[in-house]
């Protein structure tokens, strides 16, 4: 059974990870990888420089999803967790006195508190906002029974469960920092899965959560790799096969129960297809087979840029993880992390490392020294002087993070009936855009284009 696999990121390397495993284990499978660029990985980047371990793109994944862990052990691989101990996040607010930092409350998971105490004494919300975390564990009945048929808007569903404030205050910052969106228009049930079922279970969210810490061990929130992100990518690689680089796919077509595939001015005849290109390269490809299935892929996509400071002098920062910006604040800054409080054995002795994120298509076209500047310069006047760095990288996503609007998971769950045998679409604009979520998705895909072979 011939399989092609149409793009190099995190889902298609490691849906060709997997066939490799399923040809070692005795399937009769060969598996040909294409990648429009150099290198694979897509936005997974790691640079190690000066002791330095620079993430160009995602640093780390939610460790209560288990499949990414999974994977990387499997490949012997080494876990680092975040060094919780001190976790404290941030959000940038703008008040007559200017901008400062005030801490969000300890225990809160998006905007669902742990620990109401620690509510109570937050600055950050007024006494309207707090009766409403009050009482919202006294309102499960009511919740539960009014909980809508149809999909929700995230604003929406946070705000029937604490108010607009907790939406504005909390919601919106934590949304925007994940998916660089719009909570207006982002789907609940495809963004906030595990909240969704929480309140079909539970009715209050804040009942739910208590319930969930209290039957289970609590581990590190966040995980990443002791080697970098990439080691992830590098580590499947060395079990693939026919892997060809600077190879895009041109065009993909039917021959009768196989697939031509088109490259570089020839073709090839597959069994089986893995799509893993970008949502917008995936519909392309799909118009010739299934325009009203290429309709129902996401249209809307934000733009990411990282710039990535690493000093070799220790920084005095608050306490944490790092900051999100209210949306309200006059801050081109969409967040910025601390590395080295996050993680452990980021950066030389002494050293420290700092990431500024920024979300929109003005900052594609923007240079490296005007991005670094303008980093530099923001978090100064959030944290006060800063020694010139050491080093900087600057990295521009474009259009890295699909859009998962209202309807989103019918929308998918109609695409994907409607796909021919034979073929399967995977990566970010389906069914999550965490890396536990790729490598679940790909794996299983990769199980299922075999199953018969």
């Amino acid at each position: 059974m011939k399989i092609a696999i149409l793009g190099g990121g995190l889902a298609g390397v490691t849906a060709a990870y997997q066939l490799a495993r399923l040809r070692a284990d005795g399937i009769n499978v060969d598996a040909t990888l294409f990648e429009a660029g150099p290198r694979l990985g897509g936005i997974i980047e790691t640079v190690r420089l000066g002791g330095f371990t620079i993430e160009c793109g995602p640093e780390a994944w939610l460790s209560d999803k288990p499949w990414a862990g999974e994977l990387a052990e499997e490949l012997g691989l080494a876990l680092l967790p975040s060094l919780d101990a001190q976790r404290k996040t941030y959000l940038l607010r703008q008040t007559a006195e200017g901008r400062h930092l005030e801490a969000i409350p300890e225990g809160m998971r998006l905007m669902v508190p742990g620990n109401l105490a620690a509510v109570e004494n937050s600055p950050l919300l007024s006494e309207d906002a707090k009766r409403a975390y009050r009482e919202e564990p006294l309102r499960a009945a009511e919740l539960k029974s009014a909980i809508p048929e149809a999909d929700e808007s995230v604003a929406g569903f946070v705000r029937r469960h604490f108010g607009d404030e907790v939406m504005r205050t909390f919601a919106a910052p934590l949304l925007a920092g994940v998916f660089g969106g719009d909570v207006e228009a982002l789907s609940v049930r495809a963004v906030m899965p595990a909240l969704v079922q929480m309140e079909r279970e539970h009715g209050s969210l804040i009942a739910a959560l208590a319930a969930k810490r209290s039957g289970s061990p609590q581990s590190a929130v966040f995980t990443t790799l002791r080697d970098g992100m990439a080691a992830l990518i590098n580590a499947m690689a060395l079990h693939l096969g026919d892997l060809r680089l600077n190879s895009p796919v041109t065009s993909l077509q039917a021959a009768g129960a196989q697939w031509m595939v088109g490259y570089a001015g020839t073709s090839e005849v597959f069994d089986a297809v893995l799509i893993a290109t970008p949502a917008e390269v995936t519909s392309a490809l799909l118009q010739d087979i299934d325009a009203e299935a290429a309709a129902l892929l996401p249209r809307d996509a934000s733009s990411a840029a990282i710039v990535a400071l690493a000093f070799t002098e220790s920084l005095s920062l608050p306490a944490g993880f790092g900051f999100l910006t209210l949306p309200e604040t006059r801050s081109p800054l969409l967040a910025a992390t601390f590395i080295h409080q996050k993680f452990a054995g980021r950066v030389p002795p002494d050293g420290a490392m700092l990431r500024a994120f920024f979300s929109g298509e003005q900052w594609m076209a923007a240079g490296d020294a005007e991005l670094k500047q303008l980093a530099l310069s923001e978090l100064r006047s959030i944290l006060g002087e800063l020694p010139s760095p050491q080093l900087a990288i600057v990295r521009r996503w474009p259009r890295s993070l699909p859009q998962y609007a209202v309807g989103h998971a019918e929308r998918i769950a109609a695409l994907m009936a409607r796909l021919p045998a034979g073929l399967r679409l995977i990566g970010n604009a389906y069914h999550g855009v965490g890396i536990p979520d790729l490598i679940r998705d790909a794996r299983l895909a990769a199980r299922e284009l075999t199953a018969s072979a």
